[in-house]
């Protein structure tokens, strides 16, 4: 017997149905990110493993999907190394290129290369798949879309402002009620400073970013584990714990950074975009947060994570500024700073809460039933003269009993179906039947489509 087909853990197939809902958070996004001025750009799904290798931090870098080289792998291999236990160096004798794991890193790879082509600021979108080699769960996928918006070439924070108030108006017309929390990296050198581990940061930002995961007790305990010392974590604490409204919080943690220079220009560029956003008015609730690090070691400045208010999933949106991303690829003194739309977990939180219009799982408008030889004909004709004026339809293709066309029809919830029968076709008119109520109308051919309309 064949074997039952599968597919790897961590991906999905997707349907029609699902597949127009996808779509539509698609197409919401694309019409927001047009809006402000965003052109569409695309990249490879594999990249060289030199341009990945790095750019995410010890733990990303053990997340990346690595290609086996083409042809004969292992001619080149020491034997030696085949059998010993160095992982990492086998990997890169056998493996050259990788799967990309996020949309960024291949942007500023894209950027430097093109660069002669560009016209900076530069402003790009690009929707594509990415993987990583996660352990799959709820909210998490190893093969999952990224929707990306950045700008490079600028060292504004208007462009902050503006990215926050793109969020805002995607989810404003998902009608997922939000909340995006804004950190600083710079806030987060200078509490590595406060408590005299400067050289630790990264240390520092890993475990703090895990603090809604695994609480702050546990955050303490990892701390004291990657080598803080016990008076820097408790110096660390209060930060990590502020209260209050968001001009509260950037108060109490202005006053606990007194005296540290970075850390007081984290806090000066928080305060100028969300004053600035907040001078604009969005629906989204904003919210300072110091933990927020997002594990990812090229930011430079503002960072921002996107929590969907009413389901329990993980980040739905999250980005930040890069100001040192294209100099690791030969282009030093280039900013940048972007978002990205995990598409995957909004698809699951509107499925969730059930928020897609009726409309999206229409497949198409009319559908023609098939009565016989000529009457198929009259009905490609007029299905051809809808198409013409933009509205879907279709024939159904087997003259079959009414019953299995109509059955058709209601499972692919097609909002009309058009009937030409003989006494129709002598008469050039056709039964138009709304599927939604049930009512029957007879009306001229050429009429149909300001009826459906």
């Amino acid at each position: 017997m064949a074997q039952k087909p599968s597919i790897p853990k961590g991906t999905r197939d997707f349907t029609p149905v699902e597949m127009a809902r996808r779509n539509y958070i698609f197409d919401t996004i694309k019409d927001v990110f047009r809006l402000y001025g965003f052109s569409p750009i695309e990249t490879p799904a594999m990249e060289n493993l030199s341009t990945l290798m790095g750019k995410y931090g010890e733990e990303g870098d053990k997340l990346l999907f690595k290609i086996l080289n083409s042809g004969d792998f292992l001619r080149d291999v020491d034997p030696a190394l085949m059998t010993s236990e160095n992982v990492t160096r086998l990997a890169a004798k056998l493996c050259e290129k990788g799967l990309r794991y996020d949309l960024t890193v291949p942007f500023a790879r894209f950027v430097v290369m093109h660069r002669n082509d560009l016209q900076f600021p530069f402003k790009r979108y690009q929707i594509q798949p990415v993987w990583r080699a996660d352990r799959p769960q709820k909210g998490r996928y190893r093969e999952f879309y990224q929707c990306d918006a950045d700008v490079v070439g600028s060292d504004s924070l208007l462009n902050e402002i503006e990215l926050l108030e793109m969020i805002d108006e995607v989810f404003r017309r998902l009608k997922v009620r939000v909340t995006i929390k804004l950190n600083n990296r710079k806030v987060l050198a200078g509490i590595a400073e406060l408590i005299g581990c400067p050289d630790k940061i990264i240390n520092i930002t890993v475990a703090i970013d895990k603090i809604d995961k695994i609480g702050l007790e546990n955050v303490r305990a990892e701390l004291l584990e990657r080598g803080i010392p016990a008076e820097g974590v408790e110096r660390l604490t209060p930060l990590l714990t502020l209260s209050g409204t968001t001009a509260e919080r950037l108060s109490a943690l202005r006053e606990l950074l007194a005296g540290v220079e970075i850390g007081q220009k984290g806090i000066d560029e928080l305060t100028e975009v969300i004053e600035g956003v907040e001078a604009l008015g969005i629906e989204c609730d904003l919210e300072l947060d110091v933990s927020l690090a997002r594990g990812l070691n090229y930011y430079t400045g503002t960072i921002i994570e996107v929590k969907a208010r009413d389901v329990e999933i993980g980040s739905i949106t999250g980005g930040g500024r890069y100001d040192n991303l294209t100099g690791v690829f030969g282009m030093p003194g280039i900013s940048g700073v972007g978002i990205s739309f995990g598409a995957d977990r909004i698809y699951d939180v509107l499925n969730a809460l059930d928020l897609y219009p009726a409309a999206v799982e229409e497949s198409v408008k009319v559908m023609f039933t098939n009565l016989g030889k000529a009457e198929a004909a009259a009905s490609l004709k007029a299905a051809k003269a809808l198409r013409a004026s933009g509205i879907s339809a279709e024939v159904y293709p087997d003259a079959a009993k009414m019953k299995k066309q109509m059955s058709r029809a209601n499972e692919l919830h097609v909002p009309y179906v058009a009937i030409i029968g003989e006494s129709e076709l002598a008469e050039g008119k056709l039964t138009l039947k709304n599927m939604t109520t049930g009512e029957q109308s007879l009306i001229a051919i050429d009429e149909l489509s300001s009826a459906v309309k």
